[in-house]
């Protein structure tokens, strides 16, 4: 191959990249964009690959800004409920399940969704029918709750004699015996019993990951949530042998997981992890802080009371899982040292707290170009929203969660006071204040595919739901979503070389089966990939 000529040439199609002008076709050469032009036949040799967009779109790698990659891909090989939300169908499969692994001590997996029980609540009973005999442990599918069965409960010493965890909550029947269902802090009370999930068993994951998120056009991600503790898995050793041995395509951001019933003595663990964990295409300088829970277990930290099924306001204004008297101080001293800080705030009273620990943190050591992200954002006080520019912290969005389903109107639309109702998933608001958006799935919590996402965030509904637009004055155009879910998780990520289609970037670029730019908003979510590259190599398609 003749320095002068591409490796590889794509044409006839349009380009999409944020903030550049169109394009036909793009040069690659040693796994570098080489030119973005309309006619590039010059710099084809003869043994220059050429790939034919026929009027498809091409755009970059997709960036997943907060996924959870290794546990998504150890639970495809679990028990599998999501994709459904008949009680009637969860129970099948965890029949066959059962049926298919005698040599299994417990049954484990997940993905249900609480609007498939009265009050959001499973029953125990349910579970005994087809397992009576061996424990069962299913998270549901946004990873805040679990369902388990009255062995595991037994195993557990559970009893209506059981204290709620102070970061948890056992769900009760009226004469106090435990329901079924264990939330936050409470599901370490079973968790904590189960088989360890070896170090080859992650590595399956990472690997059946890795190639359904290239299947689906990503290229690089943020994991948000290495090296955890407080009862969640620790997958960087995962990590560390993909990167060491050579087999993660992928380049991956990891987030550290901030212990948060520590303080800021485990700062020098997160350096010298830092170090370790830094290796090839793993680079781990972003710590992950969980502020916060969840809308639909009433634990996600609100500046309003929840409301009870009366529609009366209660005392529960949700839970902050580190003291936000404290957390400035923790975010100033990681930005100090160059850490990047990665939210979790899903409450309007976390995502304050948040913001207010970035602006001590700016306030100390100036603005330092270290990119702190806030993932989530259920509610956001309209006095919150232009924060966000001023103090140059990117909105991580999940996108799909900003539709009405029964989730949102059975289970958390009626139990929030009226007015955080209107402040949820303000996309809008966000970009029209100048706020840098950034996209994640949150996988294994919610689908991986960026298309699902960016069909809800475009049109505020699923694909086929039938249901009305939810706050549709937050809509994002198509090309503002793309942007976010490209270059805007690639400005989180700190990898300043790709998420954009111009010379001297990294090639990691994304052929579809279709330009949906030239379909109806609504067809957005049938769009496919049909094509990955990462620097310049197939890594997924023909």
């Amino acid at each position: 191959m003749s320095r002068d000529h591409a490796d590889l040439i794509f044409a006839g199609g349009p380009v999409f990249s944020a903030g550049a002008g169109p394009a036909t076709s793009v040069a690659v050469r040693s796994g570098r964009i080489l030119a973005v032009g309309d006619d590039l036949s010059g710099l084809r040799g003869p043994a220059t690959e050429v790939v034919d967009l026929a009027g498809r779109l091409l755009l970059p790698g997709f960036q997943d800004a907060h996924v959870h990659a290794v546990m998504g891909g150890v639970e495809l090989n679990q028990c599998d409920l999501t994709e459904t939300t008949d009680p009637d169908e969860y129970l099948r499969r965890v029949a066959v399940y059962a049926a298919a692994h005698p040599e299994l001590e417990w049954i484990s997996g997940g993905g249900w969704s609480m609007e498939s029980f009265p009050g959001g609540v499973p029953a125990r009973e349910l579970l005994d029918r087809v397992v009576p005999d061996r424990p069962v442990y299913l998270i549901n599918r946004d990873h805040h709750g679990a369902w388990v069965n009255s062995r595991a409960l037994e195993l557990a010493g559970i009893t209506a004699d059981t204290p709620d965890p102070a970061h948890g909550r056992i769900d009760r029947n009226p004469d106090g015996s435990p329901a079924g269902g264990l939330q936050e802090g409470a599901m370490e009370l079973v968790g904590d019993l189960l088989p360890e999930v070896t170090t080859a068993d992650r590595i399956a994951g990472l690997r059946r990951a890795q190639a359904l998120l290239h299947s689906l056009g990503v290229t690089a991600w943020q994991d948000a949530m290495v090296c955890a503790t407080n009862g969640y898995p620790d997958v960087a050793d995962a990590y560390l042998a993909a990167a060491t041995e050579g087999w993660l395509t992928a380049t991956v951001v990891g987030a550290l997981w901030w212990d948060r019933e520590r303080g800021a003595e485990q700062i020098p663990e997160l350096l010298a992890k830092r170090e370790r964990f830094s290796v090839g295409r793993l680079r781990c300088d972003s710590v992950k802080l969980m502020l916060d829970g969840v809308a639909e277990n009433f634990t996600a930290a609100m500046t309003e009371p929840y409301r009870d099924a009366c529609g009366c306001a209660t005392t529960n204004r949700g839970l902050s899982f580190i003291d936000p008297v404290s957390l400035p101080g923790f975010v100033t001293e990681l930005d100090g040292h160059g850490f990047q800080v990665h939210f979790h705030a899903l409450g309007d009273r976390a995502v304050r707290d948040g913001l207010d620990a970035v602006a001590a943190a700016r306030a100390a050591n100036g603005f330092r170009d270290t990119r702190p992200h806030l993932a989530h954002l259920q509610v956001v006080h309209p006095d919150d929203v232009p924060r966000f520019r001023a103090l140059g912290a990117t909105a991580n969005l999940q996108a799909l969660w900003a539709s009405h389903e029964p989730q949102m109107d059975d289970l958390t639309i009626p139990f929030l006071d009226p007015a955080l109702v209107e402040r949820q998933y303000p996309f809008g608001d966000l970009w029209r204040s100048g706020a840098h958006l950034a996209c994640g799935s949150d996988w294994p919590v919610s689908t991986p595919d960026p298309w699902q996402a960016i069909h809800v965030a475009v049109n505020r509904a699923h694909h086929g739901s039938g249901l009305g637009p939810f706050l549709p004055g937050q809509r994002l155009d198509l090309a503002t979503a793309l942007a976010a879910y490209t270059a805007g998780s690639a400005y989180v990520n700190r990898l300043d070389d790709t998420g954009t289609v111009r010379p001297g970037n990294r090639a990691d670029l994304v052929v579809l089966d279709r330009d949906p730019f030239a379909a109806p908003p609504d067809e957005i979510a049938a769009t496919r990939v049909a094509m990955t590259f990462v620097d310049g190599d197939l890594v997924h398609g023909a």
